[in-house]
């Protein structure tokens, strides 16, 4: 568990599955997690902010996107998508 940094449900399952082998388990818990990561990968995160940010003579339009509407009306998410859009005014 210590070394694959995996649950422990998850890890008594992966030895279960590979009848004790250590070196089997680790490959099975590897290979379960390249699935879990495929299988967020497909999801859209189709919600979000548009924040323009203006400085001098300077603007920005960032579009910073999350996958729920609850997620884009939360002050931390509409707080980070500022601190984008005043950390792009920076950048030349």
């Amino acid at each position: 568990r210590e070394e694959t940094g995996a649950g422990m449900m998850d890890c008594k399952r992966a030895l279960v599955e590979n009848n004790g082998d250590d070196e089997a388990a680790r490959d099975y818990l590897r290979m379960k997690g390249l699935a879990k990561a495929d299988k967020k990968a497909s999801r859209v995160a189709s919600e979000g902010k548009i924040v323009v940010a203006k400085k001098e003579n300077k603007s920005v339009m960032v579009e910073v996107n999350c996958e729920t509407d609850f997620v884009a009306r939360d002050t931390l998410f509409t707080s980070f998508a500022n601190s984008v859009a005043t950390a792009a005014l920076g950048v030349e």
